[in-house]
């Protein structure tokens, strides 16, 4: 079928799958991949995808997948939104790199763009980097700086990144820091989401590891990503802070995977009334482009100075422009469609838990974060394989949720379809 560059080949309906998954031309590139590739990267499932559009996928073999992961919770406005092509396409004729060492503007713009969106009341300013895990980096970076102290506590199940500092933070699974120790020093990891897991902090760390005089900064998902897309419990997030508050401790919140519009708001601590002193964005602020940013109140940012922290690719002037355009999409109706498609999905990912209770331990989420519990790893794997084989494509997450994730353009007939398949596979899962 001719088609022009990058659109995909429309049939009637997707998920529209020609050929068994997955398909002849995509076993042919998995033995080309195994023979160059990192064995080090994970690879979820043999998904070949060589054109996006919307919430759609085109594989290698023509056959067409709704796309319920977006690329781990990253093209937050659908897979080649036009109006971000236009923008990158247009940056691209005029400039594709020049470093933030010098004045460029779109580096500027953008930082005055997320300066205006951070979800704290003083003025802002921001350093923009590459990725999630630089991101967190820079942010540990800037609060030890700034309070002069030393220790970090994170999270249980939490993930923060690959890098040395935010691979010691991560705490999801024991692999990411296996054969790599030692990992950075002075950090500690505290129970996440029930309002009692805050006695630890009184009753263990400040009583029995280090005064809290020493603690420069509490990093927290406020809502756990890869750990199993964990909800907090009511209080807990309004917790850190008065711990923070009352000791002097800075809430850097990580928003890589729940920030940009993800939950209906910008920024998922919203969703508690909860003023971080820094956050780290990455993922969907740029819709795909490589794009990481880390906001801060200016009275932290300031305290350091040339040199203290920089970047050669950091702010790139592809990725502003596409960070620019996806702000714009995201505060012109995105939040609220992911509000939207988020109750309609939780409804009806609620009526399969209620035909399969045995089988579905939990379904919880905010708006397009929504995270499916069950009983054990395999029917969960089970689950994501069944869905992979039907054309719809989600992501395990921690060790026994499914994670439904799909580009924030979500239209309710696909929110639909992506329910019906997604309950064939369950239903399939719990009858081995």
């Amino acid at each position: 079928m001719t088609q022009a560059p990058g659109k995909l080949a429309h049939a009637p309906a997707v998920p529209h799958v020609v050929t068994e998954l997955p398909g002849p031309k995509a076993r042919a590139h998995l033995e080309f991949d195994r023979q160059w590739t990192s064995p080090s990267v994970p690879r979820a499932y043999p998904v070949v995808p060589v054109r996006g559009e919307g919430c759609t996928i085109e594989d290698i073999d023509g056959n067409l997948l709704l796309d319920f992961n977006a690329g781990i919770a990253v093209t937050s406005t659908g897979h080649c939104h036009p109006d971000v092509v236009r923008r990158i396409q247009d940056q691209a004729a005029k400039m594709i790199h020049y470093s933030a060492d010098f004045y460029l503007p779109l580096y500027a713009e953008t930082c005055a763009e997320l300066a205006r969106i951070a979800p704290m009341k003083e003025k802002c300013r921001v350093f923009l980097g590459n990725s999630g895990t630089e991101a967190v980096e820079g942010s540990i970076k800037l609060a030890r700086f700034a309070t002069g102290r030393q220790y970090l506590v994170s999270f249980l199940g939490g993930f923060h990144g690959r890098s040395y500092g935010s691979v010691t933070l991560t705490a999801s699974k024991a692999k990411y820091h296996a054969g790599f120790g030692p990992m950075l020093p002075g950090v500690f990891h505290a129970p996440f989401g029930h309002v009692a897991d805050l006695k630890w902090f009184d009753d263990v760390l400040f009583d029995r590891l280090v005064p809290p005089t020493e603690v420069a900064a509490i990093v927290v998902e406020p809502i756990q990503g890869e750990g199993g897309y964990v909800v907090p419990e009511a209080g807990f997030i309004t917790g850190l802070r008065r711990i923070c508050d009352e000791h002097g401790i800075l809430l850097i919140a990580d928003e890589v995977q729940a920030g940009a519009g993800r939950t209906g708001k910008m920024w998922s601590i919203q969703n508690w009334d909860v003023e971080p002193d820094i956050v780290a964005t990455a993922k969907g602020i740029a819709s795909g482009m490589p794009l990481g940013a880390f906001i801060a109140r200016d009275s932290l940012m300031t305290k350091w100075g040339p040199g203290a922290h920089g970047t050669t690719y950091g702010g790139n002037p592809l990725a502003c422009a596409a960070a620019l355009e996806t702000i714009k999409l995201l505060e012109g109706g995105l939040m609220a469609n992911a509000k939207a498609r988020g109750d309609e999905l939780l409804a009806g990912l609620h009526a399969v838990q209620a035909r399969f209770p045995s089988v579905i331990r939990d379904v919880r989420g905010i708006g397009l974060m929504i995270g499916v519990e069950f009983d054990t790893h395999e029917r969960a794997a089970a689950v994501e394989w069944g869905a992979f084989q039907r054309g719809l494509l989600v992501l395990e997450a921690g060790h026994t949720v499914v994670r439904v994730s799909p580009p924030l353009v979500l239209t309710a007939d696909e929110a639909a379809t992506g329910l019906e398949l997604f309950a064939e596979a369950v239903a399939e899962a719990a009858a081995r």
